[in-house]
């Protein structure tokens, strides 16, 4: 019985702890990403960003996608890669006004999708 007990305490803890860490990274992840989209966002309303600041943000968010897969679905990260994609090659075409609506969709996606996986009430019911 108190084998019993002590492994569903231990099952419990371990599934809250993943998903504590879950949140974190999600957050983290995202909010790293959202910073440097800011910056591409600021040197496009400036028409300075180039197709290297394009092509950098592009390759960090493929290195983040890579664990990020494990805890957001895939559908949500094809999402951003879309309008990444869209808003990147708008910029390297010098159509930078176009390109910053796609960058804003681009950032709000980033804020909405940490707040869809995280621990709170409107998730959980």
């Amino acid at each position: 019985m108190v084998k019993t007990l002590l492994s569903i305490l231990i099952s419990l803890l371990l599934i809250a702890g993943v998903a504590v860490f879950e949140t974190w990274y999600v957050d983290k992840t995202f909010g790293e990403f959202s910073a440097q989209l800011e910056t591409l966002y600021e040197k496009t309303e400036d028409e300075s960003a180039t197709r290297g600041d394009a092509e950098a943000v592009r390759v960090s968010w493929n290195e983040k996608k890579k664990v990020l897969h494990v805890w957001v679905p895939h559908n949500d990260i094809s999402y951003v890669d879309y309008w990444l994609s869209e808003g990147l090659s708008l910029i390297e075409t010098g159509q930078y006004d176009d390109a910053l609506s796609k960058l804003e969709v681009l950032k709000e996606i980033c804020r909405n999708i940490p707040a869809a996986y995280a621990f709170s009430f409107e998730n959980i019911f």
